[in-house]
């Protein structure tokens, strides 16, 4: 189900990043009293009356008028509207309203879309008004009195939000087995020019300029005898290096593809060093439990540094090492090399990811772990596990049930979960160990 996505906005300097932090209690978000700090979007996971939302901080207007000011605003306003369900326009109590705050709220009004005012900075019971200026906008349902430095009045502002969030929609049907490909990366490693040449046609625009696919645009393809979906998303640009408010929300339509698909590939550009946002792009997918495969694109151009298959495989490896479970191969959107190896093995790790294990020969795999490598005492006592069942797929997820689940040190369950792929293979898939209290096993 997709989450509501809720946009901050308002100029630099009001405290959209502390507002942020505060709704979903983290610092990811750089605070700073420079005005413009916040270079890029940040966004993070929060839960408002029981519903999962996604929330997106969003840079200021910059400061400086060589900029345009006016056209940031008009920016700012137009993508906010256009992308977010709903919108929270921060303002600042003790600088007052002023024409950009009048222009923001102006062009969120005229998407129709539910939005909120938080005045901020409104930092103690002495000082707990709002200046009139701001109940003169016809706002006052919408209004909220915050200091998200201190946490004051974020209570009600959640709770308006909260009330206006829609009844939770059921998961959509993607149809039968369809396979859904969520094709990832960061601006300019080929994503489009791979999907055209997995199509063999001209469908997606393709560009060398990168951000090109502003949005994520689902596309069918068959191919022996089984239908696919490709989804083409927007590239995730290095920190600092988004700037247009569509490039900001790319990200975003990025992370819904991703919830929508079954596997993601996550492209690379081989004739590139493996980057630190690569690992970041990857880190995405397996946070939302999706089966993986690597793909370092133009290998024509890698040629060229004489770099071998292993090599590269070598980098990406150490680069990824929280995703080894996932295939890595190469390819060249621009010659075709290998293009036809890449379905098969989308779905060959797409079964993989759909695989369930019966109950029985799941107990026998992990009464052998254990008797390989016996679970430590806990406190002076021996731990036991009792029983073993798969409780989903996609991604396989395994519970545990044991007399002491807290005992469990991170390195025993990273045991078990390498037992269970020497034994089944789960080859390009995450696999989940949930450990939970004893179970009454019926006979």
């Amino acid at each position: 189900m997709a989450e509501p996505v809720i946009a901050i906005v308002g100029r630099a300097n009001v405290g959209k990043s502390t507002l942020f932090n505060k709704l979903t209690q983290s610092r990811s978000a750089i605070v700073d009293d420079t005005p413009g700090v916040t270079r890029d979007r940040i966004y993070g996971a929060a839960e408002f009356g029981r519903r999962s939302v996604l929330i997106v901080d969003t840079g200021g207007i910059d400061v400086d008028a060589a900029n345009q000011i006016g056209l940031k605003v008009m920016e700012q306003a137009v993508w906010a509207r256009e992308e977010a369900d709903f919108v929270v326009v921060v303002a600042d109590n003790q600088t007052g309203l002023t024409g950009a705050d009048r222009e923001i709220i102006s062009q969120v009004r005229k998407a129709g879309k539910p939005f909120f005012l938080a005045v901020n900075k409104v930092d103690s019971p002495a000082h707990h008004f709002i200046l009139s200026e701001f109940f003169k906008l016809g706002l006052t349902d919408n209004t909220f009195p915050i200091s998200a430095e201190h946490g004051n009045g974020l209570y009600e502002l959640i709770q308006a939000i909260s009330e206006s969030l829609p009844a939770a929609e059921p998961e959509p049907d993607f149809g039968g087995d369809d396979i859904r490909i969520a094709v990832v990366g960061k601006p300019n490693v080929g994503k489009s020019s791979l999907i055209n040449r997995l199509l063999k046609s001209e469908r997606c625009i393709v560009s060398d300029a990168p951000g090109t696919t502003r949005d994520a645009i689902d596309t069918f393809l068959e191919w022996n005898g089984r239908r696919f979906v490709l989804v083409d998303t927007a590239g995730i640009r290095r920190k600092g290096k988004t700037r247009g408010g569509l490039d900001k929300f790319s990200v975003i339509m990025a992370l819904k593809a991703l919830d929508r698909c079954d596997v993601a590939v996550l492209v690379l550009d081989s004739s590139s060093q493996v980057s630190d946002q690569d690992a970041t792009v990857a880190g995405y997918a397996v946070d939302r439990g999706k089966a993986c495969l690597i793909l370092g694109n133009k290998w024509d151009l890698s040629g060229e540094k004489e770099i071998s298959f292993d090599e590269f495989e070598e980098l990406v490896r150490h680069k990824f090492k929280f995703m080894e479970f996932a295939p890595v191969m190469t390819a060249s959107a621009k010659t075709g090399l290998r293009i036809d190896k890449i379905l098969p093995q989308v779905e060959k790790v797409y079964e993989e990811y759909s695989r369930k294990v019966p109950t029985a020969t799941l107990n026998e795999c992990f009464e052998r772990a254990v008797q390989k490598n016996p679970m430590p005492s806990y406190r002076g006592k021996f731990m036991k596990l009792f029983y073993v069942t798969q409780v989903k797929k996609q991604p396989p997820t395994f519970k545990c049930f044991l007399n002491f689940p807290g005992g469990v040190h991170f390195s025993y369950r990273r045991y078990l979960i390498n037992s269970l792929r020497k034994t089944f293979g789960f080859s390009g898939t995450p696999v989940r160990l949930i450990l939970a209290g004893k179970r009454k096993i019926d006979p």
